[in-house]
């Protein structure tokens, strides 16, 4: 193999890495959300109960 050939494989395989490094990030931040939210719900609902 020349060091070309590996220099490319290295940019793709970092490049593979990266991306998927992205898409894990995306959804984690997804999650948080919609964690956030069913929080949110729910303490709503405590005050609402409380409040009757």
């Amino acid at each position: 193999m020349t060091a070309k050939t590996i220099a490319t494989i290295g940019i793709v395989l970092f490049s593979i890495t990266t991306l998927a490094s992205c898409g894990n990030t995306i959804r984690g931040m997804g999650q948080d959300a919609a964690n956030t939210v069913d929080a949110t719900q729910d303490a709503g609902r405590k005050v609402d109960r409380a409040a009757n």
